[in-house]
């Protein structure tokens, strides 16, 4: 395992993300214990030191699942990151109270590593905004040794971003984004790696692989990177791409089984940054890929809580996207449609909005899933 230097203490490169570990039959809120055990048994005894977890994922039960599994090893043995959830606006009057409740949650006295959750257009007035105080509130726990390490993840735009940091940017020891080859051009990942740089802020990584959409590419696209790497697998040239950025200190991979997660630990071997002719092969693969995309989910979920109707919105996008890429043959979403029960199909949609106010991507997601309905023929 590859670590890195951060504030005297040594990280490993990879770390264990917690948003979508393995569930049973489907649901994202019922989280297989057995597996995430033996998932991150594995991760301990093979170097990985950071364990990300939130508030929000898997409906509240990552921090749950993570803490009484993580209760097993010597709690200096790790690092543990959670954030404080204000992606949902109506959580900003309760920074005391989910702080205390998350680290009842996580069965810890302290969080090696806490973040601001998910700043972005949406949010930045509240965060801002001292009538809440979670500014104040954080720092105070930092102060208290509750917090050893205080920062802040962003879906936001690079003027968001720039707020923020004028704000509080003075005692943001570090910052997660959004960060991949694919994003690098398409929601200016470059330009905020540029801004972080200036302010002397390293950089955490979340979505690396852009929730799998990284892991499987064409046909056209793989010959292109077995030419160049044959040893290669696909999924390593998205961390590959990390390595090369000197101001990324950590990659978080969302892991959900054991195949991914052996594969990435071995990834992490070593470092292999791309040269300047593979960077160039793997952004102009981003630009065809960009081409074909519709919508930019991630698959993160956050949109699923909300909906009244119950559906799975980013396995919708997700069909949706295949639907537009494979052109007027395309097979695969209806197919995978007619699995789908009638109560949750996307024209089941209200037109609600409440799925958007958590979207980091700011997907408008009720116009998607009616163009998706369309093209459907629904």
């Amino acid at each position: 395992m590859i670590y890195n230097d951060f504030n005297g203490i040594k990280l490993s490169a990879l770390g264990m993300g917690n948003m979508r570990l393995p569930v049973l039959n489907g649901d994202d809120n019922t989280i297989d214990v057995d597996t995430a055990k033996e998932m991150l048994a594995y991760c301990m005894a093979n170097g990985i030191n950071y364990y990300d977890t939130a508030y929000g994922y898997h409906g509240g039960q990552s921090e749950l699942v993570v803490g009484k599994l993580m209760k097993a090893y010597d709690r200096d043995s790790f690092y543990l990151a959670s954030k404080f959830p204000g992606y949902d606006l109506a959580n900003m009057p309760k920074v005391k109270e989910i702080f205390e409740e998350q680290l009842k949650k996580c069965q810890v006295e302290y969080f090696d590593f806490y973040l601001f959750h998910n700043v972005c257009e949406m949010n930045i007035d509240a965060y801002l905004d001292p009538k809440f105080g979670i500014y104040d509130y954080l720092m105070e726990q930092k102060k208290n040794g509750r917090i050893r390490h205080l920062g802040f993840s962003a879906h936001g735009d690079i003027e968001c971003i720039t707020r923020f940091l004028k704000a509080y940017g003075k005692d943001m020891e570090f910052a997660q984004i959004e960060l991949n080859y694919y994003d690098y051009h398409f929601q200016n990942a470059k330009g905020k790696v540029e801004l972080l740089e200036k302010w002397n802020i390293p950089i955490w990584v979340m979505e690396p692989v852009r929730g799998g959409q990284l892991a499987k590419l064409s046909s056209d696209a793989t010959a292109k990177l077995k030419a160049a790497r044959p040893d290669e697998e696909v999924p390593a040239w998205a961390f590959r791409f990390l390595q090369s950025i000197p101001s990324v200190t950590m990659t978080l991979s969302g892991m959900s089984n054991m195949q991914q997660l052996k594969s990435n630990i071995k990834t992490y071997e070593e470092s292999k940054p791309l040269s300047e002719s593979e960077m160039e092969l793997i952004l102009g693969i981003a630009d065809e890929m960009i081409k074909k995309t519709a919508v930019p989910c991630t698959g993160c979920h956050y949109c699923v809580s909300k909906c009244p109707k119950k559906i799975d919105i980013p396995f919708m996008l997700k069909l949706y996207n295949e639907s537009v890429a494979d052109g007027p043959g395309a097979f695969i979403a209806p197919m995978a449609l007619a699995s789908v029960d009638a109560d949750r199909q996307p024209d089941r949609c209200i037109n609600c909005h409440s799925c958007e106010k958590v979207c980091p991507q700011k997907i408008h997601i009720p116009e998607e899933l009616k163009k998706f309905v369309k093209r459907m023929g629904m």
